[in-house]
């Protein structure tokens, strides 16, 4: 680096002096003319002008010096900012495309695994309800004697437990997820890193209620026993029809195939979207009653502009 300096005087007359600003007086020196020096005392007079004082200012101008390899001469560069090369917008043009693409590799990845895992539990616990239901009522008519009430009391419970789940999920949407348990919740609202998130715990804590009530109504006879195994029964139904929607069709962890057609489920998907962009404070709570809840807080016309920005987005994506 190199200093340059500028003097810039405020007076046309100038006075003669020492200047400690200036440094020490060098050691060795050619005296001036006696002009500017008594002879007797050998030190320099002091002239300065009678009204005006000498003003002073310095200004200090940095540059940098580049070394030219070449030549071993210095270069005087001013600094500036970088700007990139023809070498570095390759190498961003190949990263890019890498990343994205690696990006995609990872979805594609998760999509498989989640589906893989939704097969496998569709199928083996649909397998397991109807072969549950089939030896329950066989087992029961053992005797010839047709057990009316306790078949009808089945059906009519679990109809009414796959209902009464909407009911119980919009509930604990809104009082439990959304306040006390939100820590758990939150991965449901946050881009998802990998297939499965936090959220999915919930799941397997409404399986163990299903699971008991199923267990006690096909080791037992009787009209309760019949009762309990319906709503397992029904809470079981929910769980996989939630899985399909909520998971498949609204937030595309799988493909759901002939679903996404269906009128009704395309406004349950487009209702719980709105849902996570918070616009009418949380509402829609429910899954498959998330039109109807919009509805009572004014929100239809945001549900129409909704499900038009999806068919338009199947359709690019088609």
């Amino acid at each position: 680096m190199t200093a340059g300096i500028s003097i810039a005087a405020g007076a046309k007359t100038y006075g003669f002096g020492q200047n400690s600003f200036m440094g020490p007086r060098a050691t060795s020196f050619i005296r001036p003319s006696s002009i500017f020096f008594s002879p007797a005392i050998r030190r320099p007079l002091k002239i300065f002008p009678a009204k005006k004082s000498m003003r002073m200012t310095i200004c200090f101008v940095l540059e940098e010096k580049k070394q030219d390899s070449s030549s071993g001469s210095s270069i005087r560069t001013s600094r500036a900012p970088e700007h990139n090369t023809g070498e570095s917008s390759d190498e961003i043009n190949r990263v890019v495309p890498a990343r994205v693409a690696e990006r995609l590799a990872r979805k594609k990845s998760e999509r498989y695994t989640y589906l893989i895992a939704a097969i496998m539990s569709s199928l083996g616990i649909t397998s397991m309800a109807v072969a549950a239901v089939y030896y329950r009522f066989s087992w029961q008519m053992e005797g010839g004697e047709v057990p009316v009430s306790e078949m009808l009391g089945t059906f009519s419970l679990s109809v009414g437990a796959a209902v009464g789940m909407e009911f119980w999920a919009r509930w604990a949407h809104r009082a439990l997820w959304h306040a006390s348990l939100w820590h758990m919740h939150e991965s449901h609202h946050r881009p998802r890193e990998g297939p499965f998130e936090l959220n999915d715990v919930f799941a397997i804590i409404n399986a163990v209620p299903a699971i008991a009530l199923l267990s006690y109504g096909f080791f037992h006879k009787g009209l309760v026993p019949g009762l309990c195994f319906g709503a397992g029964l029904g809470i079981t139904v929910f769980g996989m029809a939630y899985m399909f929607v909520h998971d498949g069709l609204v937030h595309r962890r799988f493909p759901v195939g002939p679903i996404a057609n269906v009128p009704y489920f395309r406004k349950v998907a487009a209702a719980h979207r709105i849902h996570h962009s918070d616009k009418f404070n949380g509402v829609p709570y429910g899954l498959f009653l998330g039109p109807k809840e919009l509805e009572e807080v004014g929100g239809l016309e945001e549900l129409e502009k909704e499900i038009d920005r999806r068919m338009k987005l199947s359709s690019k994506g088609s």
